[in-house]
């Protein structure tokens, strides 16, 4: 695909894939999604095998080998960035995947993304499936004022400072909160929050979204402590708290 515009460069989609193994495609990407993903030639990714696998289910127009594939995730040096670019300068356009769910959104595609903008290459964002808004939207907190917070410290002195951060922001703003742990680590993140947290805050924990196992449920921090502990081991949660207006 290249674009027929008068502008020379090509396009930057923004694709959006699946959030894990067992989701169908059909079920969470619109068919225009696929389609645009099935013409491309060139796209960076985070991981080249998993878009490989990602692609081959779309059946795109030309077989996988011919299709060209460049990596950009933590351990892309900044100064290759511009590198990637390539392909769109020269006229096609290219896609840009993340591991899941959308690029741009917790994922290092937005410095790629940022430096499109920078040379007057369009971008163009696809509709798909985003962790985040999902857990949002059926967390039933605070959906007019929210902060993604990304990863929250490893130390448990750090990570009680700020998790005592949050919650005081978020009772004085009415703001959720937003955080997400490496799946092996949620069991100790969630153990966390219920022994810092203040008892009438909410907590949602909304795991495997879009998957057969999915498991969203919102409860105060007092009745968390009441029932039993979800099981959250190397399954990709996302934690949301709103703290009780003081």
């Amino acid at each position: 695909m290249t674009n027929t515009s008068s502008k020379p460069y090509g396009t930057l989609y923004l694709i959006p894939c699946t959030l894990g193994d067992d989701t169908q495609t059909a079920q969470v990407l619109p068919a225009h999604v696929m389609n645009v993903a099935r013409q491309l030639d060139y796209f960076v990714v985070e991981q080249a095998k998993t878009a490989r696998q990602f692609l081959s289910a779309l059946k795109p127009l030309k077989p996988i080998q011919e299709l060209h594939f460049s990596e950009l995730n933590q351990h892309t040096p900044a100064q290759e960035l511009a590198n990637l670019l390539l392909p769109l300068l020269a006229g096609h356009d290219l896609g840009v995947i993340s591991e899941a769910g959308c690029p741009g959104i917790a994922d290092p595609g937005a410095d790629l993304v940022n430096l499109a903008h920078q040379r007057g290459i369009r971008v163009v964002p696809l509709v798909g499936p985003s962790s985040i808004l999902l857990a949002l939207m059926a967390s039933g907190l605070n959906g007019q004022c929210f902060a993604f917070q990304g990863y929250l410290p490893i130390d448990e002195l750090a990570r009680k400072k700020t998790l005592a951060s949050l919650e005081a922001e978020s009772a004085q703003r009415r703001q959720t909160q937003l955080f997400i742990e490496t799946p092996y680590r949620n069991d100790k993140l969630f153990a966390a929050l219920l022994a810092q947290c203040l008892p009438h805050t909410q907590l949602c924990v909304a795991t495997d979204l879009t998957l057969s196992s999915e498991s969203i449920q919102t409860l105060s921090i007092a009745h968390w402590r009441k029932n039993a502990a979800p099981i959250l081991n190397k399954r990709p949660s996302l934690f949301l708290l709103l703290a009780a207006k003081k």
